[in-house]
């Protein structure tokens, strides 16, 4: 029987670039640049009061900085930016965040790997896509601002501070514990609101949907005990950087764990009637999904089957012996 998920798709009434007050120390701004990858978009986080701590500044659009900048009352200054990782609706604007307001920028460090440009080693699922949708797709590319026409890695970002797992930092009214929980990417951190016992989940956790998983810099292996380490801290509530908050995050991450353990029986079911390739069962594995996240879902199919590998659990049948996105694989 398959996993129910049970994400959290209400945001409530909500204006994009205004600040609403979410807990006694947190206010929200969400970015206005909603995408089938951020769902209704970047939301960035104050926390505190006086010395105010920003989590995840979000894409490189003035206009977002300018509402951050606008949800701080009279007196107030940012003195912090704390990034969860580097994507490109995380990490960007806490360049300009830091030249406008001179607060220090926290992270575990700079990306990890980058996966080389090999134009053999990329999945083709055109065939799936009508003439209609691919004309939808690209007059909503076209209409995206020039800032936000590129996704992915954000590998200029370094912070002022590098911060462990465990690091506590401390404001005159919170106090942020960091958690490295890498799978998403290498540096992903989570960060602990002890005052709340809450948790800024960035894209490890989120509201809406489950997180894509993307080698070389993700790994399912370390995103499964990154789940798995959130389970004993008992937090109160998740934060997420896209979609609202989740109530029950105990119950919520467990299912997040079992939904991944059951894609893993997915494809060992599609391997026992023989050796195939990754692009010949994702549509039907998320044949309900948007057709442009079956390129990314790609990445976490790809991201399972490595694991598979490394575990003696599949092998690959090409002569070139890579566990390459587009290799043929087969149980062992």
């Amino acid at each position: 029987m398959a996993t129910t998920i049970q994400h959290y798709q209400d945001l409530g009434d909500f204006d994009y670039g205004a600040s609403r007050q979410v807990t006694p120390l947190i206010r929200r701004v969400i970015c206005k640049n909603p995408t089938p990858f951020t769902y209704k978009g970047t939301g960035t986080y104050l926390v505190g009061r006086g010395e105010v701590a920003v989590i995840d500044p979000g894409p490189p659009l003035e206009s977002h900085l300018d509402d951050i900048l606008s949800a701080l009352e009279p007196g107030e200054m940012i003195t912090h930016a704390f990034v969860t990782h580097t994507h490109s609706d995380h990490s960007p604007l806490t360049k300009q965040l830091k030249e406008r307001t001179g607060a220090i920028s926290y992270g575990y460090g700079p990306h990890g790997s980058v996966k080389e440009d090999d134009p053999e080693d990329r999945v083709d699922f055109s065939a799936f896509i009508s003439d209609k949708e691919q004309e939808q797709y690209r007059k909503e590319f076209d209409d995206l601002p020039e800032e936000l026409k590129r996704e992915g890695a954000d590998t200029e970002f370094s912070p002022d501070i590098f911060l462990k797992d465990g690091d506590i930092v401390h404001g005159p009214s919170w106090t942020i514990r960091s958690i490295h929980t890498p799978g998403h990417c290498s540096n992903h951190l989570c960060f602990e609101l002890e005052e709340e016992n809450s948790l800024f989940s960035g894209d490890h956790v989120m509201g809406w949907a489950t997180s894509v998983v993307g080698p070389p810099d993700g790994s399912m292996k370390e995103y499964m005990e990154s789940l798995k380490k959130l389970l004993p801290l008992d937090h109160e509530q998740y934060w997420p950087t896209h979609g609202p908050a989740i109530p029950q995050p105990v119950e919520y991450v467990q299912s997040f764990i079992h939904h991944r353990e059951e894609r893993e029986e997915q494809i060992l079911g599609f391997l026992q009637g023989g050796p195939q390739k990754i692009a010949d069962f994702v549509p039907e594995m998320y044949e309900k999904y948007d057709k442009r996240l079956w390129y990314p879902a790609a990445g976490s199919v790809h991201a399972h089957l490595l694991h598979m590998v490394e575990t003696g659990r599949a092998e690959v049948l090409d002569d070139h012996r890579q566990p390459k996105l587009t290799a043929t694989y087969q149980l062992v």
